[in-house]
Formats: C-alpha cells, sequence, structure tokens
C-alpha cells in the first residue's frame, strides 16, 4: 500500500515530457525543447570558480545553521533591501534548498490538515502536487484571458473562506509568464491583511520583469508587511545554478522562527558550498544579471513574433520565462497535442492539463532554453502540425 496522497498523484510533468524526446527522428532537425524552465546558458566563470574552492573547503561539509549561513543570510537581505528600496534584516531571512522546499517548509509553518490555501489557475503544478501531499486543501481562482491571465481581486476575496490560510501568487508568473502589476500585488496583500491571513508570494522569476520595470512592488515598504507577507526565491534561474538547490524566504522573525523548525526536519541546513560561492557576488553580479534579463526578453519579443505567424494559435500571455499558448484543435487534449508536437515537428512543451483544471486548451513555452533563432523556427514547424 502507498500513501493515497501520493499515489493519487500525477507523475513529475517535466520527466512525463522528457520521455517525449525518443519519439522524434530528427526529420525537422534537431530538437527544440521549450518544457523545463532552465537556464540553457551556463552561470558566471566567477562563481563557477568560486563553487570550485568551496567545495574543496572541508569546514562547507559540516552542518550549518539552520537558518542558513550568516555572510549569506546577510548578504542577500543587503540584496533585497537595495531591489525593494526597504529594509530587509538578515533575521528575516531562511535559506533553502530551493524554492520548492521554501513552499513546503512555508506551508508546513502555517497550515495545518484540513486547511486550506487559495491559489491562481492556471497554476504551477509543483505547488498544487505538494498541497496535496501535505494534506492541505486548495480553491482555485481562475484568470481571464482577456485579463492577460492576470487574476481578479473580488474574485479572490469571494474564494477565500473560514479554512484559508492563505493566497499562493506567482510572479512574474509559472506557466503563464504574466507580470502582476505592483498596485494589483499591494491590493491583494491589503485583502489578506484584512481577511487575517498570508500572502505567499513566489517570485522566482524576479530577475527577468520588461526591461522598463526595476522595481517589482512596494510590499516591503508598507508598515507591518511581516503580518501577512511571505516571499519564495530561488537562485536556480538567475544564477544558472538548478542542482545547487538554493532558495531563500523573506519574512517575519516569528515565521522564520517556524520555519527553521521545519527546515530541521526536513534537511537540517541548505546547500553550503553555493551559499558562501554567492555571498560575496550578490551585488557584483548586477550587470551580469541585467545581460541575461535582456537576453531573455530578447527571447520573448521573438516568441510573440513566431506566434503572431501562426494562424490559430492564439498567445494568451507571455513574459518572463514563459509563453502560454492556445492551440488550434478543439476537442483534442492537451496530452495528445504536446505529445504529437515532440514526434511531428521535434518541438518540447508541457501540456496545459499539468497546470489545473480547465486548461486541456494550452500549453507552455519556456524561452531560457532556446535562443531566438530556435525560436524562429517555430512558425515552420508548428504550421503544418495536425494532432
Amino acid at each position: 500500500m502507498f500513501n493515497s496522497a501520493v499515489a493519487t498523484l500525477n507523475a513529475p510533468p517535466v520527466s512525463v515530457v522528457l520521455n517525449w524526446k525518443s519519439s522524434y527522428d530528427g526529420a525537422n532537425g534537431p530538437l527544440i525543447d521549450m518544457s523545463q524552465a532552465v537556464p540553457g546558458y551556463p552561470s558566471h566563470p566567477d562563481i563557477l570558480a568560486a563553487l570550485a574552492v568551496a567545495a574543496a573547503d572541508p569546514a562547507l561539509a559540516r552542518y550549518g545553521p539552520v537558518e542558513g549561513d550568516a555572510d549569506f543570510r546577510h548578504a542577500y537581505a543587503d540584496h533585497v533591501s537595495h531591489m525593494y528600496k526597504a529594509h530587509i534584516d538578515q533575521s528575516e531571512v531562511q535559506v533553502t534548498s530551493g524554492c520548492n522546499q521554501a513552499f513546503v517548509a512555508t506551508v508546513l509553518a502555517i497550515a495545518s490538515h484540513g486547511d486550506r490555501i487559495l491559489m491562481i489557475r492556471p497554476c504551477y503544478f509543483n505547488h498544487e502536487s505538494s498541497l496535496g501531499m501535505l494534506g492541505v486543501g486548495i480553491d482555485y481562482v481562475d484568470c481571464d484571458a482577456d485579463a492577460g491571465l492576470l487574476p481578479d481581486c473580488p474574485a479572490i476575496d469571494a474564494a477565500i473562506g473560514d479554512q484559508t490560510r492563505a493566497v499562493a501568487l506567482v510572479s512574474p508568473n509559472n506557466p503563464a509568464g504574466s507580470i502582476y502589476p505592483a498596485p494589483l500585488l499591494a491590493e491583494i496583500l491589503d485583502l489578506c491583511r484584512h481577511r487575517g491571513i498570508w500572502l505567499i508570494l513566489d517570485e522566482t522569476y524576479r530577475d527577468f520583469l520588461p526591461l522598463d520595470q526595476d522595481l517589482p512592488h512596494h510590499l516591503f515598504a508598507e508598515d507591518n508587511w511581516q503580518s501577512n507577507l511571505i516571499q519564495l526565491y530561488s537562485f536556480s534561474k538567475s544564477y544558472c545554478l538548478p542542482g545547487h538547490r538554493l532558495g531563500a524566504i523573506i519574512a517575519g522573525r516569528d515565521v522564520v522562527f517556524q520555519l527553521a523548525k521545519v527546515i530541521d526536519n526536513i534537511q537540517i541546513c541548505a546547500p553550503r558550498v553555493v551559499q558562501n560561492a554567492l555571498a560575496p557576488m550578490l551585488a557584483s553580479m548586477s550587470s551580469w544579471r541585467q545581460e541575461n534579463r535582456q537576453r531573455i526578453a530578447a527571447r520573448v519579443a521573438a516568441f510573440r513574433t513566431a506566434m503572431d505567424d501562426l494562424p490559430g494559435w492564439d498567445l494568451l500571455s507571455s513574459g518572463a520565462y514563459f509563453g502560454y499558448v492556445r492551440h488550434p484543435f478543439p476537442g483534442v487534449n492537451s496530452l495528445q497535442v504536446a505529445e504529437t508536437m515532440a514526434s511531428k515537428a521535434g518541438v518540447l512543451v508541457i501540456p496545459g492539463a499539468f497546470f489545473g483544471a480547465g486548461q486541456d486548451r494550452a500549453l507552455r513555452f519556456a524561452f531560457a532554453n532556446a535562443g531566438r533563432d530556435v525560436i524562429a523556427q517555430l512558425g515552420s514547424r508548428l504550421s503544418a502540425l495536425t494532432p
């Protein structure tokens, strides 16, 4: 017998899609992989060199503080303070092993079995499956494509019930790529404050905002933000280090105190080699991060152009790492469409079915692993496709 909360979950979506690679015969040229949100370019040479030095330090093979190494917490607090033009103290930082762990730890700290979290649909599948495994209920607010796949605050308010403990958002959004405007985020935080619940804000892709927007929001400048806001972040995308599994949570000291109990029972401490390597570089890598931001923005533009040239393929939303597209095959489920795309066109994407109920007409394209020249091939690859 298996845990029914686990046994009823889908297999990991990325693994399902990557298994389709072998079905493609190469007839249209090399496979175009736009499935997993992983950087297709390496980390900065200075970061790689620092990792090599740190990996040889036996002291970093020992356990570290549950909350994270002090130098890294201090450096990250300074970095976030500068970015958001607000003061974040290092005591308000909890370091985690990636952002998925940050989400799980946060939910364990604030919700009990039978409590509920409100999610925005289409939703990030790992958040949804994590809640399922934890026995935490999920309610949904569906986004309207006509509104750029942004949530409606009155709809969120109407969906909050007696057992709701938090609203979980991802901005820039995975899978839609939509950027939540600062006033909308402020409105949702104010709603959470009024209703006495938490706002969990996953900002994994914040370093890939549109080039005309540098400040994600002003939430950390609000009085007493610590009472209702928990921010999650991943270093995987911005620093091209997904295999090193480093994430962070910004929250009030009371929340960090509870989070440390959870982390101590999951992993004891986050990976220390990567903390040591990155701590002195968070400030100095701003130009390199900006170059990568420009690189991804150019891919967003190339993707929008490619979709404009494809009759019947409807671009619902795009930005940061992702484009969310309605395919032109009504009555055909997204799994079948995506598998056919892999085998016949040599294009790997994630089916919309993995992002929640009602998403079967959609597909998610990830930009980071495909250059502009590759993205430009989508028109010829998909134009003659029939599922």
